[in-house]
């Protein structure tokens, strides 16, 4: 997918403590993603282009959280009024902890807008752009058209679940829209979801590309 400086957004999805090693819900090779992803900001940066880094951004009661469901663990799932699968995870990026703080090599410095989703008790937000209910925006798509944005470029954590449901939100609202392979890295729960995922998004037009490719 073509790179067009000024109408084009870097997207840094979740480069969170709590995602990357050692982290409360860590992704294998989390902190892989932060050298491609650093260097994209730079570039995108200087070609005049957008850069947004997600974060979420629990209360301590979350409802994604098995603790705050007695008897359940993380891994299962289960209907809310809102949504009708919730996976629920263990204690993550809670708001104002260590854990919810961007990964310490993670340059944020050429950031346009910092977007924390997943802040409302009763709501879980996988994608930039949708609460879990599919119905309540973050704002997202306003601002990036305000911009004049028309393509988007995603990378960070996880592959199968805020990349994915991003990306998806992306290429449906209208945007070209473009996943970095090297950049990404997924949770893997359950079996066989990072491979549905690259799938279900290739099969929605979104491009998979390598960050060198820009």
């Amino acid at each position: 997918m073509k790179f067009d400086g000024i109408t084009s957004a870097l997207i840094i999805i979740d480069v969170q403590n709590d995602f990357c090693p050692a982290g409360a819900l860590a992704v294998a090779g989390g902190d892989e993603v932060v050298e491609p992803l650093n260097r994209l900001a730079d570039h995108f940066s200087e070609a005049g282009g957008k850069i947004i880094a997600t974060a979420d951004w629990h209360p301590p009661d979350h409802v994604s959280f098995a603790r705050s469901h007695p008897g359940r663990k993380p891994g299962d799932a289960l209907e809310l009024p809102a949504v009708k699968e919730q996976v629920l995870w263990s204690v993550h990026c809670v708001q104002g902890s260590p854990g919810a703080d961007f990964h310490a090599q993670l340059n944020l410095n050429p950031v346009h807008c910092i977007l924390r989703k997943g802040f409302r008790r009763n709501l879980d937000s996988y994608s930039a752009f949708f609460e879990n209910d599919r119905l309540t925006s973050t704002g997202l798509d306003g601002f990036l058209k305000g911009l004049g944005i028309t393509a988007v470029f995603l990378g960070g954590l996880a592959t199968d679940y805020c990349v994915r449901y991003t990306a998806l939100d992306a290429a449906r609202l209208g945007y070209r829209t473009a996943v970095l392979t090297d950049a990404v890295r997924g949770v893997g729960y359950p079996a066989g979801s990072v491979e549905k995922a690259l799938e279900t998004m290739r099969n929605a037009g979104v491009s998979l590309i390598h960050s060198r490719d820009i």
